[in-house]
């Protein structure tokens, strides 16, 4: 007997858990239906944004024809420019061969007239040369012949004659005897102790020297002045 009201008392609790369950899901699904309604909400100014876009534009979008007409337009102005480009590149490497082919070819003329210019002077030199051996020649032949006033007066000719071909090639003979020693031109070969003259004057030519335009072709030997002192010490200074 008491174990059955008992029991009634327990069977509502089930009931209560229900009912209290049934508004937590209650309260539940408004929160799951919130983002959808959020996200409908984001979307609409979206296309609301878009709509004045397009119809700023006031052009329909191209259709894929169009699209594909464009892309051959341009596909056909790239390989004309190509072309021109190619034709172009042809045109400067036949001028570049042809211009290197004309430089060259007057490289080669160059060369050929100043290797004839140089041999018309040797030729020109050589026959004023010849002229002089003719005349030597002849005195050989008859210095049996001449007595020797005769003799001197030949060669004196001779060295006449060369001392012109020489003037004449731009050879001018240069000064010695007479002239302060300048090394430039003059090589001392000796040098002369004399109390009479100044030191570093020139009292002898032991070989002429020879100068071409302004450039010392050769310099002439020397015998040069110094004070006793000095020629002394020299002497010293080559014994020891």
């Amino acid at each position: 007997m008491t174990d059955e009201p008992r029991e009634t008392t327990e069977r509502p609790q089930p009931e209560q858990t229900r009912q209290s369950q049934e508004p937590a899901s209650a309260a539940e699904t408004p929160q799951k239906e919130q983002p959808a309604a959020t996200a409908d909400a984001a979307a609409a100014p979206a296309e609301s944004a878009e709509t004045p876009a397009a119809a700023a534009e006031g052009q329909p979008a191209p259709t894929l024809e169009e699209r594909i007409a464009q892309l051959e337009a341009q596909q056909a102005d790239l390989a004309a420019q190509l072309a021109q480009a190619r034709q172009e590149a042809r045109e400067n490497w036949d001028k570049f061969v042809r211009e290197r082919a004309d430089l060259e070819n007057f490289r080669k003329r160059r060369e050929r007239e100043i290797a004839d210019r140089v041999l018309q002077q040797k030729k020109a030199l050589l026959n004023k040369l010849l002229e002089v051996m003719d005349n030597l020649d002849r005195a050989l032949v008859y210095q049996d012949s001449l007595d020797r006033q005769g003799l001197q007066q030949t060669l004196r000719l001779v060295a006449w004659q060369m001392n012109e071909l020489i003037r004449s090639e731009g050879l001018t003979p240069v000064p010695t005897v007479g002239e302060q020693f300048n090394p430039y031109i003059h090589e001392a070969v000796e040098a002369v102790e004399d109390s009479e003259k100044p030191e570093g004057l020139v009292v002898e030519e032991v070989r002429k020297g020879y100068k071409l335009s302004d450039e010392t072709l050769r310099p002439a030997r020397v015998k040069v002045t110094v004070a006793a002192s000095k020629k002394e010490q020299r002497e010293q200074q080559g014994e020891a």
